[in-house]
């Protein structure tokens, strides 16, 4: 018997370090690894649906849930830490045979981008840091309530509002839809472990250090929303001045959602740094 799945967000699934990993994948070519943040009810597919069809008219791209998130197994016991989450990016890759990827980040996307890129620098080509964790920061009002989130429509429709400047954007079935998303079976019970109070901590454990940083090789570029209330604007200040081969862009009128704000334009920044690695090798 066939069977249709309605859900957009459940894709493919690949076992990682015994891990079963729910991960999307479109397109041919150079591969592209997106790292989703860490919103309530995240997933790979709402992170990313707007720049997947973009980045794969060139390359091949795959969005996981990071274990926790998503559509992704929850282990009984699992310590949701760094160590965790980069051993499981490595891992996904290895399960698909990929050697070596560009990265796309998003916030705490970005910090696990950033420490990837520096325990494994050989599995990184060109790093994209947006609205980017990775250094420290007194912690906004806007994280602490992401991260503090408990779940109700109200919430939801208040975090939405943080994350967008263009308040027309979020819609009332936008939030119902996330809301609903959060409150998955097991979704907030595993959220709920990641970020308890207080959440200073763990801003500083998604941060690498200073000489980490500004000894990292790799061209990146690192893209901000200068109205961004979640992650501030002084923390992409302070990766592009520390990465050696970085290059800044910052979207007026914008918050912490430049790739759904700004769809086209971040994806055609973004496709037009990532072709220039193929161009130099070909």
């Amino acid at each position: 018997m066939m069977t249709t799945n309605p859900n957009p967000e459940i894709g493919k699934t690949v076992v990682a370090n015994g891990v079963k990993t729910n991960y999307h994948e479109q397109g041919e070519g150079a591969p592209v690894l997106l790292i989703h943040g860490s919103g309530p009810g995240v997933t790979g597919w709402a992170n990313w649906r707007l720049t997947m069809p973009a980045l794969a008219r060139q390359f091949r791209v795959l969005a996981p849930d990071m274990v926790g998130f998503g559509y992704t197994e929850r282990p009984a016991g699992v310590q949701y830490n760094m160590d965790t989450w980069v051993s499981h990016i490595i891992d996904f890759m290895d399960a698909l045979g990929i050697e070596r990827a560009h990265v796309v980040g998003n916030s705490f996307g970005g910090g696990l981008a950033l420490a990837l890129a520096i325990r494994a620098p050989q599995r990184v080509n060109r790093l994209v840091l947006m609205g980017s964790a990775g250094v420290s920061f007194p912690i906004t009002p806007g994280l602490d309530d992401v991260w503090g989130y408990e779940p109700s429509f109200a919430t939801m429709r208040r975090l939405m509002d943080t994350f967008a400047y263009d308040r027309s954007l979020v819609t009332d079935e936008l939030a119902e839809l996330r809301y609903q998303a959060s409150i998955r079976a097991g979704f907030q019970e595993s959220f709920a472990q990641m970020f308890p109070a207080p959440r200073q901590r763990w801003v500083d454990g998604l941060a690498s250090s200073e000489a980490q940083i500004r000894a990292l090789p790799h061209e990146t570029l690192v893209i901000h929303g200068r109205e961004d209330q979640v992650i501030p604007l002084v923390a992409s200040l302070t990766l592009a001045e520390w990465i050696v081969r970085a290059q800044l862009h910052v979207f007026g009128q914008c918050g912490h959602w430049t790739q759904i704000e700004h769809a086209a334009r971040f994806a055609r920044l973004v496709e037009d740094f990532l072709a220039e690695a193929d161009a130099r090798h070909s």
